[in-house]
């Protein structure tokens, strides 16, 4: 099978991933061995490749927003059949026995792993998956359903973590895949959202997915916070200052982010007084993937994608890298 592998962590720039055949691997006794269609380029993987995150194995295959097809079901798994359409997300196991999954916090699970980080991901026209953790998806085309499985999975909890109030203003500061999912869903779902970014065609596209407002950092922001919550995709810290001055009393800030850069020092009178608060998203439960995935199905929920083969996976990061990325990037990984 072809697979693109990271041999220790690199810049983009220096086309870190490697094209390489390996043998398609056999499930285990609980685990799909999924021929992949598609897998999205998440930022998290970004963090893998150039070592943001701490490397885990000396060599890895990226990837964890897989949509493809059931090639064999372990001899335990019995809920999956040959040829379904199957989901393999970021989070790949948890422990089950640690007092974080015992009371239903499993994305805090002291020994969870991750698909493309603790094992091979979807950078691959083949990977194995734990059975327990795949996911049923709402219909679509494939490729648009890719970046549900940690873009939207991960916004949908960042939203909710927000804890806007009904109807309420909400700012999205960064606009990539996560963002403009969870904006288009917020939209969706009657809130006001607003999206603050950079790049002009990130605000265009932040228009027709129903924002109600879009602003170009850098310019006169509001002198006045006018916000109800806010969500930082971005990963940087300074942008979590941005959004502490636009929110309001008794508002929260969720940072959407598995790394972030520095937070430079906070001024607790004009930033986090009046009970305004800062949370932070680690990972997912099984049961936000599934929430999310079925309320994603009734409201029509898709992710405006732009896509690139397999072999072309080194120069999909660049372009993720440098933010020449209008929604989200998407690999096409069926052997043609």
């Amino acid at each position: 099978m072809r697979t693109m592998v990271l041999h220790g962590p690199r810049p983009v720039e220096s086309a870190p991933l490697v094209m390489e055949e390996r043998p398609v691997p056999r499930p285990g006794a609980h685990q799909l061995l999924v021929r992949v269609l598609h897998c999205g380029v998440c930022r998290t993987d970004l963090h893998v490749v150039e070592g943001d995150l701490v490397p885990l194995r000396p060599t890895i295959v990226p990837g964890h927003e897989v949509v493809g097809t059931v090639e064999q079901a372990g001899p335990e798994v019995h809920d999956w059949v040959q040829g379904e359409i199957v989901g393999v997300p970021w989070l790949q196991g948890t422990c089950g026995t640690c007092a974080y999954c015992l009371s239903g916090r499993e994305n805090l699970c002291v020994a969870k792993t991750f698909t493309g980080y603790s094992v091979d991901g979807g950078y691959a026209d083949h990977v194995v998956a734990d059975a327990r953790y795949a996911l049923r998806l709402p219909t679509g085309k494939p490729d648009r359903l890719a970046p549900l499985l940690c873009a939207g999975i991960i916004g949908y909890r960042a939203l909710r973590l927000s804890n806007p109030p009904p109807s309420g203003r909400i700012g999205f500061f960064g606009f990539g895949g996560s963002a403009h999912l969870t904006l288009a869903l917020a939209a969706r779902l009657g809130f006001r959202t607003v999206a603050y970014s950079r790049n002009p065609e990130h605000l265009a596209l932040a228009r027709r997915l129903g924002a109600a407002g879009a602003v170009r950092t850098g310019e006169a922001q509001p002198t006045e916070p006018d916000l109800d919550a806010a969500i930082v995709f971005a990963p940087a810290g300074e942008v979590v200052l941005q959004a502490l001055r636009q929110v309001k009393k008794g508002a929260t800030v969720a940072i959407a982010a598995i790394h972030l850069s520095p937070i430079p020092s906070i001024d607790y009178d004009r930033l986090l007084f009046g009970e305004r608060r800062l949370v932070s998203v680690e990972a997912n439960t099984r049961a936000d993937a599934r929430e999310f995935l079925d309320l994603a199905g009734r409201v029509g929920l898709e992710s405006t994608v732009e896509r690139r083969p397999l072999e072309r996976a080194n120069e999909a990061l660049v372009d993720l890298k440098a933010g020449r990325v209008n929604g989200a990037l998407v690999l096409d990984c069926a052997e043609s």
